[in-house]
């Protein structure tokens, strides 16, 4: 028996050893459900099992990495090398270049992101001289990547009464034939997608049983991490995939589906026992992330939910600190708080502002957080912002790539057709579009031979577009010559965009160009690494670095960049899934907020948020700080608040209400509050922070005031500001160097320095 089995508990090391047949993993939050699905792959390659066989498919690219590192440290790297272990959007884009041919599309086909998706759609709207406000570009992709999760066609959505009604109703009758034209768009650019690679893999396993077989017959052992999150399109692919040999591992955790929103269906997981009768569920229940009083403060909310799966996570870690509840008047004053304490624990206990975390139900939450930290000079990074891989010079040189690569990309032909400048305008392109859709060819074809199709644009612009045509042409010859840096280099130094940026001095311009030349670093990097695809060109190419590219999900592209290595988090709990920190924030955890008042419609949509609640939970290892405003504005009206039902659902026993001061319950005070948070919204930043928070609270601060050292003595009763009662232990130092060090009743032992600390002597 392989060594490495002595690393696991009992439950972990039952479901690495169970590799036959169905088995379903319930792995609640901390309790390794990575090192089981690694450690399973290691010990199935132990026991002889061919690595080709085995098919193991995660949510990010990251995680597939990982574990691939990990399983080759356990095993070899030769062997970890071929196995097919990816994103389920990475192995079915892998799968359908294999067989492209069958849906009559090239192997190297473009990958389309969000943006290219959401551009096509605004040009057809426009086209289609339908109202751009109406049929966002937003909304209607929404629209086609349900239908498509949901295996519905555009031809099967045209003819679906129920959906037509639904669009007649919300006053986008039109949404349809949009769905029509992209999809057509798409083929003609031979283009897909996301949904695409799910989409067409189910007509791929549907349309062709002997691709099915074949795939059936190679794949003799599945593997399937954060199972709860699979959609529709997902859960076929693998129940076809899994149905010859029903070695299929799924492993995931119904406490933590949290992303209805975007198709994943609970019931995959709660229905696996009815899909495969003869399964065994292993229960990994032990969580060695958090402190005993999180993780039971997590139970005891998550109970509440009807539709689950029964399990009870324990901890043997310390029992930590209790939950603080804490309640502050407004959001401006919620940030000013989290800023502070956050300040506080840094220095007392010496930590990294990477420790901390603060999490929201919603971006918009970010900006009083941000004014708060930036105040005391806190550094910070908000996940989600804009990608390194969606600035507009990235997104400029991703499009040459994609169009040496594939001539047909019409989005990526309209992008750089025109830049740098060549003196082709939008009225000649536009010309050029309606040219090549009223003959149904792609645009390279009309710009390359626009005689032919009597492309009516005067001499010198036809001239410009059959010499932009050559280059792109020129460059696609040298493909497979060149590695992916050498591709990259050439192109971006023969398209002119690195000229371009050079003879511009605009500091823009020059950000922009540092932007391209860490792009051509990337390349480099990319292009001395040994690929970890077995039987790979060991030449790695531009359209195998592309390939990776467009495959990156939202957490493979939020990148760790040095720079950001020591800074406060802050995000949204849904981006916050996966992710750990020894201090968590969870704030604006007021009602109609988290749970959202979207959500109250139903009681699937109240238990998806209370399983966002306890994901947020059970992000925090050490310290867990709750946070509700009793006010704040939404959607530019001033709301009085009360606290969330999951506040209410935590076991007292694990929690302690506090409060940043005293509210003033007057109607007074609320035009004041109201008034407070339009100043402090568009306020300059002077003044220290105390400073800042003496302008806001006026009443409350007046009552404290800086005292002198032989003011205290050991049993002094005082009141901090923030902290509240407290008894001195010891004063010491003199002038700017005293401090006195105070018990206060909620927050325990506090050493304050007196030149900062306003007090209030009681006794």
């Amino acid at each position: 028996m392989a060594d490495f089995l002595k690393d696991l508990n009992e439950p972990q090391r039952q479901a690495v050893l169970n590799t036959e047949g169905p088995v379903m993993v319930i792995a609640g939050a901390g309790s390794g459900k990575t090192r089981v699905l690694t450690y399973r792959i290691a010990y199935l390659l132990s026991k002889g099992v061919d690595p080709f066989q085995v098919l193991s498919l995660t949510f990010t690219n990251k995680a597939a990495r990982e574990m691939k590192e990990r399983i080759a440290q356990l095993v070899g790297a030769s062997r970890a090398k071929s196995l097919w272990m990816g994103t389920f959007h990475s192995i079915f884009a892998r799968i359908l270049r294999i067989e492209s041919d069958k849906l009559g599309f090239p192997s190297n086909f473009t990958i389309y992101d969000t943006d290219d998706s959401k551009r096509l759609i605004k040009a057809i709207v426009k086209e289609q001289q339908l109202d751009d406000k109406k049929y966002a570009p937003g909304y209607v992709l929404s629209r086609i990547s349900n239908a498509k999760n949901n295996l519905i066609s555009a031809l099967d959505y045209n003819e679906d009464a129920e959906i037509q009604s639904y669009d007649i109703q919300n006053q986008k009758p039109k949404t349809g034939l949009v769905y029509s034209l992209y999809q057509q768009r798409l083929r003609k650019a031979s283009a897909m997608d996301f949904d695409d690679l799910l989409f067409n893999t189910n007509v791929l396993l549907r349309d062709f049983p002997d691709v099915l077989y074949k795939y059936q017959l190679k794949f003799k052992y599945i593997l399937v991490d954060e199972y709860q999150d699979t959609n529709f399109s997902q859960y076929l692919i693998v129940k076809k995939l899994a149905a010859n040999n029903e070695n299929i591992c799924v492993v995931g955790d119904d406490a933590q589906s949290i992303y209805a929103f975007r198709g994943a269906n609970i019931q995959n997981i709660l229905n696996f026992k009815k899909d495969y009768p003869d399964n065994k569920v292993f229960k990994l229940e032990q969580n060695y992330r958090s402190t005993k009083n999180i993780v039971n403060a997590a139970n005891s909310v998550i109970i509440n939910n009807k539709d689950q799966i029964q399990k009870k996570v324990w901890t043997d870690n310390d029992t930590g600190e209790l939950i603080k509840i804490v309640k502050s008047s407004s959001e401006n004053e919620e940030g000013i708080w989290v800023a502070n304490n956050i300040f506080e624990i840094r220095m007392n206990k010496h930590l990294n502002n990477r420790d901390f975390a603060i999490l929201y139900r919603t971006n918009a939450q970010s900006r009083s957080l941000e004014e708060a930290l930036r105040k005391i000079n806190i550094p910070y990074r908000i996940y989600g912002g804009v990608s390194f891989y969606q600035r507009k010079e990235i997104k400029d040189m991703l499009a040459y790539f994609r169009l040496v690569i594939n001539h047909n990309d019409e989005d990526a032909f309209l992008r750089v057709v025109n830049f740098p400048a060549r003196g082709i305008g939008k009225t000649s392109l536009d010309k050029l579009i309606v040219c090549a859709n009223d003959n149904q060819v792609p645009l390279i074809e009309v710009a390359e031979q626009p005689g032919n199709f009597r492309l009516e644009v005067g001499n010198a612009v036809k001239n410009r577009l059959q010499e932009f045509v050559l280059m792109i042409k020129s460059l696609s010859t040298q493909l497979n010559q060149y590695n992916a840096y050498e591709m990259g280099r050439k192109i971006a130094t023969s398209s002119g965009i690195l000229k371009h940026y050079h003879a511009s001095e605009s500091p823009e311009d020059m950000n922009r160009k540092e932007n391209v030349e860490e792009l051509l670093n990337g390349l480099k990097d990319f292009s001395e690494m040994p690929s970890d695809v077995e039987g790979e060109n060991p030449l790695r190419t531009l359209d195998v670095f592309m390939q990776d590219i467009a495959l990156m999900t939202d957490a493979d592209l939020d990148k760790e960049d040095p720079a950001d290595s020591d800074k406060v988090s802050l995000m949204t709990i849904h981006s916050a899934k996966g992710l750990e920190f020894p201090y968590v924030y969870m704030v604006g955890v007021e009602e109609n907020l988290f749970p959202s008042q979207m959500s109250l419609n139903s009681r699937a949509d109240l238990e998806e948020e209370r399983r966002l609640f306890y994901v947020a939970v059970t992000r925090a290892m050490t310290q867990l700080t709750v946070t509700w405003a009793e006010t704040r504005f939404k959607f530019g009206q001033f709301n009085i608040c009360e606290p969330s039902r999951f506040i209410d659902e935590l076991a007292p026993e694990f929690v302690i209400n506090t409060a940043t001061r005293q509210p003033i319950k007057k109607q007074g005070w609320l035009k004041e509050s109201f008034a407070d948070s339009r100043k402090s919204f568009s306020a300059d930043n002077s003044g220290s922070a105390d400073q800042q928070k003496a302008r806001q609270q006026p009443e409350a601060d007046s009552m404290f005031q800086l005292v002198k050292p032989q003011d205290l003595e050991p049993g002094t009763m005082l009141q901090h500001q923030r902290f509240g009662m407290g008894k001195v232990e010891a004063v010491e130092g003199n002038g700017e160097n005293a401090k006195a060090t105070v018990l206060f009743n909620n927050f325990g032992k506090k050493q304050l320095l007196l030149k900062f600390a306003r007090l209030k002597i009681l006794s």
